[in-house]
C-alpha cells in the first residue's frame, strides 16, 4: 500500500493517538444533529409530495414524485424522532460513574475500570464499572451499572473473587 492511497481516518475528537490529558467520551447528545437532518429530509419530501398533489397531477403520472415520497417522508420521520429520543444528554463521566461504583460495592476500591454502555430500546447510556478490592491480591470483586443521565445504580453485583 503507498503512501497516495486514501485510508480512513476517525474524527479528531475520537482518535486519542495524539491526545494528552483525561480523555472525554463523546457525548450521546451529539445524535440530536442526524435526528434533525433525518426530520429535514422528511420536511422536504413530505412538501415535495404535497406540492405534486395540489398541482391536480396524478401521483401514477410523475416518474419522480409519487406515493413513495410520502412512505419515506413518514418513515424518516419516525426514524428521526426515534433517533431524538435516544439522544440523551450524559450528566456523569466515567470518573463521576467510578465514584458511585465504589460507594455501592461497600468495599475499599483498588484497581478499577469504566466501559461507556447503552442500554433498552432507546439506547440510554450506561457505565459498566469493573472493580476489585484494594487488598493485595483483591479479596473481593464487584460489577456496577450506573446510570449516566441520572447517576442511579442500575445493578449491582459483589462476589468473592475467584482469582485470589
Amino acid at each position: 500500500m503507498s503512501s497516495n492511497e486514501i485510508r480512513d481516518a476517525l474524527p479528531d475528537d475520537l482518535d486519542i493517538s495524539a491526545f494528552v490529558g483525561p480523555y472525554q467520551f463523546p457525548d450521546n447528545h451529539r445524535r440530536r444533529i442526524p435526528g434533525f437532518i433525518y426530520l429535514g429530509i422528511s420536511a422536504a419530501c413530505f412538501v415535495l409530495w404535497l406540492v405534486s398533489q395540489s398541482r391536480g397531477s396524478s401521483l401514477g403520472e410523475s416518474g419522480l414524485v409519487n406515493d413513495g415520497m410520502l412512505f419515506v417522508a413518514i418513515g424518516l420521520c419516525v426514524f428521526g424522532l426515534f433517533v431524538l429520543s435516544s439522544s440523551w444528554k450524559m450528566t456523569v463521566d466515567e470518573k463521576t460513574a467510578l465514584v458511585f461504583a465504589s460507594r455501592a460495592v461497600n468495599f475499599a476500591v483498588g484497581h478499577s475500570s469504566a466501559q461507556q454502555v447503552w442500554r433498552g430500546f432507546r439506547s440510554r447510556p450506561t457505565w459498566r464499572v469493573f472493580c476489585y478490592s484494594a487488598e493485595q491480591p483483591p479479596l473481593q470483586r464487584g460489577l456496577v451499572l450506573v446510570d449516566a443521565v441520572d447517576a442511579r445504580i442500575i445493578e449491582c453485583l459483589v462476589e468473592a473473587n475467584p482469582d485470589k
